[in-house]
């Protein structure tokens, strides 16, 4: 099969690999119908991470089940699927906490920008759908396997609540989900703080009631002025940038919490504010089989729809264009059709 995989930064390449096959009973093989370039592929991208060269990279995708390992008991071939990037048994103590990305059996989508991936926990893990959904769901459903379940999480772990004023740092597709689900939740004020135009207008299709567009102290000053100096009562950190988390905690209203999903390389947490305002941090890895009942359900209800983050659909053959794309800011999520 063909897959992508990582040399080294800014080295993309398609190359032809063996499928995976099943070597476990709670084992599943899917194949991608749709899947995706996420911003956190791009931190080994730019050499932020360490890899090894010819490593199959990608984690988001749909598709149809094609086989299925003994254990596996609610699945069967033919069936329209979409699969968490982190796979969970969904029986363990965590997952029954719903901390599903700490599961005891946790597995994750490894070379999910390919045509086809092995699932490890199939039977806790996938969510199918009502039949096969028609084409233009597709990008909605792709999103909840990861970008608008972390954006969900983020909105959850800051403690968003009806009439609230959530502030959203990080325009990229995360942090569009994270509005989204900011505004679904019910706050009153979501201020979306974001510097592109294309991306300051789906913030405001998905909810945003206000755009920042400065950063650092100028945002920081923008957002206590909007909320009349008090801060926000939930911030919304979906970036993961020592800059993006310092702001987020300048803005945080004493006794308010900070959600953080954006993957965090090289932040310093400001523990005496922290202490001194009571403000709390949460989040992570977003527990995406947890939310999928729900958010499934708030798509194809027709609630929210998240798929509008892929402004750019390729060819799987162009894949390292979708990379320099994203990379460049020229896109701000590329969908892959193999």
């Amino acid at each position: 099969m063909r897959v992508t995989t990582i040399h080294g930064p800014g080295d993309i390449r398609l190359e032809d690999r063996p499928a995976p096959e099943i070597t476990a009973p709670t084992d599943a093989i899917v194949k991608v119908v749709a899947s995706c370039i996420c911003g956190s592929d791009l931190w080994p991208y730019r050499g932020e991470n360490e890899i090894t060269a010819g490593d199959p990279i990608g984690h988001e995708i749909v598709g149809v089940v094609e086989e299925v390992g003994s254990d596996v008991k609610s699945f069967k071939p033919g069936e329209f699927v979409i699969v968490p990037f982190c796979h969970s048994d969904n029986n363990c103590p965590h997952c029954a906490a719903g901390m599903t990305s700490a599961c005891n059996n946790i597995g994750f989508t490894d070379g999910g920008q390919g045509e086809y991936v092995r699932v490890n926990q199939a039977e806790g893990s996938l969510m199918k759908t009502d039949g096969m959904p028609d084409p233009e769901l597709i990008p909605s459903l792709l999103s909840l396997s990861d970008v608008m379940a972390t954006g969900w999480h983020a909105a959850v772990a800051a403690g968003v609540r009806p009439g609230s004023t959530a502030v959203v740092v990080g325009d990229g597709a995360v942090g569009l989900c994270g509005v989204l689900a900011a505004s679904q939740m019910g706050a009153e004020r979501v201020i979306a703080m974001s510097r592109h135009e294309p991306r300051q207008q789906i913030a405001t299709k998905f909810g945003a009631t206000e755009i920042v567009a400065e950063r650092g102290e100028e945002g920081e000053a923008r957002i206590l002025e909007l909320t009349r100096g008090i801060g926000a009562d939930a911030v919304l950190e979906c970036v993961g940038t020592n800059g993006a988390m310092g702001t987020a905690f300048k803005i945080a209203r004493p006794g308010s919490t900070v959600g953080f999903v954006g993957v965090p390389h090289g932040v310093k947490l400001p523990v005496r504010r922290m202490f001194g305002n009571n403000i709390g941090l949460a989040g992570g890895m977003a527990p995406v089989r947890a939310y999928l009942p729900e958010l499934l359900d708030l798509v194809v209800g027709g609630k929210i729809n998240p798929g509008l983050v892929f402004d750019t659909t390729l060819p799987l053959a162009e894949v390292a264009e979708g990379y320099k794309m994203m990379d460049e800011r020229r896109a701000i999520k590329v969908l892959l059709e193999p």
